[in-house]
């Protein structure tokens, strides 16, 4: 059997002996796909005739292969590629199709190969019929795979109709894609319809948009498509739907009534906008809000009386067309002169308790009595004073002062009197209320009345309370302000009697309310009275109630005050009320006190109790006017003991004083001691400042000691003074260094010398520099120090002593004749000619001395007062010297 079905195989024409072989294969395994593959594949590049004929035996043999279907229907559509769509052979291709849905029906590559196939035919039923019977055949988890496809087919077709019949199909199934279904809807100008959907988006509550808009933007949307375009969409009503948005999203107030307001515009209805207008400017809550309805109000009747312009212009002039043109024109000015008010509504309705907006209300009537009068009485009535910002009470003050304005005092008063009644937050509130109550009556000159109302202001109440108790009402808490009880008691030295004012005042020390100005302002009053004693009771009193430092201005004006009327009558009284004062009195008041206390014992008690004033004093002020107060007792010493007095006030100055003001006090000693002519003692002094004074910061000083040595000493005393500059200048200087040297060995953790280091290191450079030149200070420094059997106290050169003394007694051939009076010094001499100048003809040892001061002054470098060491100059160096001078 299988050598005849080979042989009639053999007598196809279309059958070449090249595919023998596949022939057999298949023969051999008719239900192999492979076999059937490997053939195809075979005679891919052939002719696709008999290709097409070996698809169609495999699929016979096969018919429920998929891989067989699949690349069959792909090979004949590549055939028709390029084609026309007219052609014959497209038919046979959908017929191919057809029957390989007969087996493929569950594939969802096949349909969609299909449909796309069918959609780029051009045939529109047959293709929308197919994407059905996909729909149909395939189960729904398969089904996104067909609806993207056939949602492009349907919304490239030129039927909206039929793309709105699949949208509705496809969004039973995926209602999440709404909006692009509103998307076409608009695109294809079904407002209507988009905007149902539209709103049935924004009503669902679980829906969540692919395009990530809120809730909002998706109301916003709705809005502005059903305010924009009244004509088109007709299913909704458009005013419940806005104003639900109202209730719904009170922080975008603006945005909403504008739209309510521009689809009544766009519809015709423009009272009716004019009216959402009007509703919305008040009741709008934020600035904002009603900044935007507000310009969308003034454009609009911009807009309107534009527009009637224009219409009177072209239909010429008719006395009714001006009438509405004027009556347009009077609304919107209206409108402009109405912005401060609605605006300081918008505030009001914000936060109802802001005081300071009613005000601002009221100055917007000016010149209107009625409105303000109502503004108070809504101001009043609306405020609470628990939750007002500002000052309620001014509200009543105010309130109050319009009737005094209008002269109806009897009006002012029966304000004055409810806001007496009224529970204010703060006890202050209501002390400014009687107080300005009382004012009122002042600057009518009824001035018992006056006293009258603060006398019932500060009576005591049936039920006391605390004056921070706010559980209380204010009312029973006012007797206690301080406040109320000044006016009453400026009143009453004014206008009533001295035990009447006596009273009040002690009234309020008894209540325990007075401030330091209280007791002087009594003790002030007693005082004018001639009641000196009951004052000084009234200062004693009032020390009792402070403590430091608020008792400080009662001390000074108690001490002042004593002092003035009785001066040295009641020293010992005196002296026990400064005592008192001075017994826990902080540094920093101690300084008045002293000084007042130190006049006294001068003035009328002893000058040692003066001194021991002034001596304590140094010790109890502050620290930073210790200073001027060593000052002030070395002056007083020296005026009433003499200057010797003082050397124990500036040894002690020095010893307690900071750095910079012992400098400062050194120096003055120093110049005292050298006017007295104590030449060592001052030396000494400036031998000890040197110790404290670093030759960077302070060449003051060293300039001051040098020019002492100048008038003052000799060779010996100058060297000693270089010599101790250098000295410290080196200490400053060690000390530095080894704190660098500290750090950088805390760095780098490096062992041994700077020395040591290698010379490649970066950064320790100037650390080297910096340790080499401290080690050659220290050296010099060694040198310099004096020795015990020589008496010069400077670095010898390599020249003996003998041969110095040999020049210095060679004879000066320009020796200057010092004895002659007549000849001018010569100012380029320095400080040669200054030391001759101030010493005037004294020789000194017939000018061998004169001669070793101008070498060691020559020697002198100016720009750091170092001595040059000798031994680094030649000995004709000093023969030139010698001869020079």
């Amino acid at each position: 059997v299988g050598q005849r079905t080979l042989l009639s195989s053999v007598a196809r024409p279309e059958i070449v002996k090249n595919d023998l072989p596949y022939e057999e294969e298949i023969i051999r395994n008719p239900y192999s796909v492979k076999c059937w593959m490997r053939y195809i594949e075979f005679k891919q590049n052939g002719i696709k005739s008999i290709l097409n004929m070996i698809y169609e035996r495999a699929l016979k043999e096969l018919p429920g292969s998929y891989k067989l279907w699949y690349n069959y229907l792909r090979e004949r559509r590549k055939q028709v590629k390029g084609k026309c769509i007219t052609e014959p052979a497209y038919e046979e291709i959908n017929n191919c199709h057809e029957r390989a849905l007969v087996f493929m029906h569950k594939m969802p590559r096949i349909w969609l190969d299909y449909c796309q196939f069918l959609v780029a035919q051009c045939k529109i039923t047959r293709s929308r019929r197919t994407f059905d019977r996909a729909l149909r055949a395939l189960p729904v988890t398969q089904h996104p795979r067909i609806w993207p496809l056939y949602l492009r087919f349907a919304r490239n077709l030129p039927l909206p109709e039929t793309a709105i019949r699949v949208y509705r199909r496809y969004l039973k199934l995926s209602p999440e894609n709404a909006e692009e279904y509103i998307d076409y809807l608009r695109s294809c100008s079904k407002l209507d319809e988009a905007a149902v959907r539209l709103a049935a988006v924004v009503n669902d509550e679980s829906f969540v948009s692919k395009e990530g808009k809120s809730n909002y933007q998706l109301w916003h949307e709705l809005c502005d498509l059903i305010s924009q375009n009244p004509d088109k969409v007709n299913s909704l009503n458009v005013g419940a739907i806005i104003r639900g948005g109202l209730t719904r999203f009170t922080d975008q107030l603006g945005k909403l009534w504008c739209s309510l307001s521009d689809y009544y515009i766009r519809s015709g209805h423009f009272e009716k906008a004019r009216d959402v207008y009007e509703e919305a400017i008040l009741t709008v809550v934020t600035v904002r809000d009603f900044t935007q309805v507000y310009d969308s109000y003034a454009q609009f009747e911009e807009s309107m009386i534009a527009a009637k312009m224009e219409t009177t212009s072209e239909m010429g002039k008719d006395e009714e067309e001006d009438i509405d043109l004027e009556l347009r024109l009077a609304r919107f000015e209206q409108l402009i002169a109405r912005r401060p008010l609605l605006l300081n509504s918008v505030l009001l309705r914000q936060n109802p308790h802001n005081v300071h907006e009613w005000h601002k209300r009221v100055k917007l009537y000016e010149g209107k009595p009625r409105q303000i009068i109502n503004t108070y009485t809504e101001a009043v009535q609306t405020v609470d004073p628990m939750k007002a910002t500002g000052k309620p009470s001014s509200l009543w003050v105010s309130f109050a002062k319009f009737y005094e304005e209008n002269e109806q005092l009897d009006d002012a008063r029966t304000i004055f009197e409810k806001a007496t009644k009224v529970n204010y937050k703060q006890v202050d509130d209501l002390a400014g209320v009687w107080c300005e109550y009382g004012e009122m009556e002042l600057r009518h000159e009824n001035y018992e009345q006056a006293l009258r109302i603060l006398r019932k202001a500060t009576a005591i109440p049936s039920k006391k309370a605390e004056y921070f108790d706010v559980s209380e009402p204010v009312q029973n808490r006012v007797y206690k302000s301080l406040k109320v009880w000044s006016m009453l008691a400026d009143l009453e030295e004014s206008m009533g009697t001295f035990q009447s004012t006596k009273a009040v005042y002690d009234r309020i020390i008894d209540l325990r309310i007075a401030t330091p100005q209280i007791i002087i302002n009594y003790a002030m009053f007693l005082e004018e009275h001639n009641y000196f004693e009951e004052s000084f009771k009234a200062y004693e009193r009032g020390i009792a109630l402070f403590r430091w430092p608020n008792v400080y201005d009662i001390w000074n004006t108690y001490l002042t005050k004593f002092i003035d009327r009785y001066g040295g009558k009641k020293l010992e009284r005196a002296r026990d009320l400064f005592e008192q004062a001075l017994d826990g009195c902080p540094a920093k008041f101690a300084k008045t006190i002293y000084l007042l206390y130190a006049k006294l014992e001068e003035e009328f008690g002893l000058a040692r109790h003066a001194m021991a004033v002034y001596e304590r004093a140094t010790q109890a002020v502050d620290n930073t006017e210790r200073h001027h107060m060593f000052n002030i007792y070395i002056k007083r010493a020296a005026e009433i003991y003499g200057v010797t007095y003082t050397r124990a006030i500036y040894q002690k100055a020095i010893e307690v004083l900071p750095d910079e003001h012992s400098r400062d006090m050194c120096l003055r000693f120093a110049d005292m001691e050298s006017k007295l002519g104590e030449i060592d003692r001052g030396r000494a002094i400036y031998s000890y400042c040197s110790q404290i004074c670093d030759p960077r910061m302070t060449a003051t000083f060293w300039q001051t000691w040098k020019e002492f040595e100048i008038r003052h000493g000799n060779e010996d005393t100058i060297r000693e003074m270089l010599r101790i500059k250098r000295s410290v200048q080196a200490t400053y200087n060690t000390q530095v260094n080894f704190m660098s040297s500290q750090m950088m060995k805390a760095t780098t953790n490096a062992t041994g010398t700077i020395s040591d280091l290698a010379p490649g290191q970066m950064g320790l450079d100037d650390m080297k520099l910096l340790e080499q030149q401290a080690q050659l200070l220290a050296a010099e420094a060694e040198q310099d120090k004096p020795k015990l059997k020589e008496k010069i106290l400077f670095v010898r050169s390599d020249t003996s002593r003998s041969e110095l003394a040999e020049l210095a007694k060679q004879a000066n051939p320009d020796e200057i004749d010092i004895d002659d009076e007549d000849e001018d010094v010569d100012e380029d001499q320095g400080p040669e000619g200054e030391l001759q100048h101030h010493r005037g003809g004294a020789a000194v040892e017939q000018g061998a001395m004169l001669q070793n001061i101008h070498i060691e002054m020559d020697c002198v470098d100016t720009e750091n007062d170092s001595v040059i060491e000798y031994r680094t100059m030649p000995t004709s160096y000093f023969t030139f010297l010698s001869a020079m001078f």
